[in-house]
């Protein structure tokens, strides 16, 4: 059986995700882990069974055993690390996003078109069941022209801090973390529409609020309680060129009573909520009807949308699929994530030419 060879990049949290993926795909095989801290990439590549560790990255892509590497690094590594991979003739697994500015992205965009290789955006939420579940219903006309969605990814205490927390590594702070997982989902299930006009809002008042007690919440390594230079939240109306339009707002601090998400779609035929739970609402014989499917896991799961997404990498990689998060959207989801930042930024509304 032919087995691709795999190196995660990147020995941090998210990694696991990963590396436990490929480990139960059996036609995938872990090579090596990648990551500065050597003593990290080593446990790492001890606990997953992996051939090799490096902490050199150039060292790792001249590795000619590696066949395709996933990336976990910090947000604003993702476009040196993935066209240095690219170059070097590797398939590329990007966690989202794909990069901290368009400019950056379609780098990355380019250096695919001329490496020939295959590049997924880690995009995991659209290879979750639900989700793919409510794409057939929405493919086959069940909901019609959907003109509308909504998303909230709200938490009152939830910023991780460490590099999360650092703009100059991440990018910004809920919307590209969180933000776009939510926008994404909601804008993948609308057809990928492009975008038009963008009008977003970031607040920085409250900070992280490491003074709170009695409430855990999760930590990044390097959690430092004393910084923080990324958003607390934010908000945006985006407009595509079809006509449509999605809300959204995301916090990782925010007074509110309880953390809440929400991704809500509306068509002229019929609607869903794919967050906090899978429901599709309908039609029938002049009654309106919510129905609810009757699937494992009717949210997003965790475990398995990652195992779903390591699986379609494999599967892209061998020629039997295509992806379903190809680079051009990764851009196009940069576009409109830089869009929300220098609307926030300006006061104003961004246009984007056609």
């Amino acid at each position: 059986m032919e087995k691709v060879k795999v190196a995660v990049i990147g020995a941090g949290s998210i990694s696991d995700m990963h590396l436990q993926s490929y480990q139960q795909n059996d036609r995938a095989q872990l090579q090596a882990v990648v990551d500065f801290n050597e003593a990290r990439a080593k446990e790492k590549a001890e606990k997953y069974e992996a051939a090799a560790h490096y902490s050199n990255l150039e060292e790792a892509l001249a590795d000619p055993q590696i066949d395709a590497v996933s990336i976990c690094t910090w947000n604003n590594t993702h476009a040196d690390i993935a066209v240095s991979a690219l170059r070097a003739g590797k398939h590329v697994l990007l966690e989202k996003p794909l990069s901290t500015s368009v400019e950056s992205a379609l780098l990355i965009e380019e250096a695919v078109k001329q490496s020939g290789k295959r590049l997924q955006v880690g995009f995991v939420r659209r290879y979750d069941t639900n989700a793919q579940l409510l794409k057939q219903f929405i493919d086959a006309g069940e909901l019609g022209e959907i003109y509308y969605a909504k998303a909230s990814c709200l938490r009152r205490l939830g910023n991780p801090g460490g590099w999360f927390a650092d703009k100059e590594r991440s990018g910004g702070g809920p919307l590209i973390d969180l933000g776009v997982h939510v926008i994404d989902l909601c804008w993948y299930l609308m057809g990928c529409p492009k975008v038009a006009t963008v009008s977003g809002n970031t607040y920085n008042k409250l900070g992280n609020r490491a003074h709170v007690k009695n409430l855990s919440f999760y930590k990044a390594a390097d959690y430092d309680p004393s910084k923080n230079t990324v958003e607390d939240m934010a908000n945006a109306l985006i407009r595509f060129e079809n006509g449509a339009s999605l809300f959204v707002d995301v916090s990782y601090t925010l007074h509110a009573k309880k953390e809440e998400l929400a991704v809500k779609l509306y068509g002229d035929k019929g609607g869903a909520e794919v967050e906090p739970e899978l429901s599709i609402i309908t039609e029938k014989h002049d009654t309106i009807l919510n129905v609810t499917p009757q699937i494992d896991k009717l949210s997003f799961d965790f475990k398995q949308g990652f195992q779903n997404e390591i699986d379609h990498f494999i599967s892209y990689i061998l020629g039997e699929k295509e992806t379903l998060s190809p680079v051009e959207h990764g851009v196009e989801m940069m576009k409109i994530l830089c869009g929300i930042y220098e609307s926030a930024q300006t006061g104003r509304e961004v246009v984007f030419s056609s």
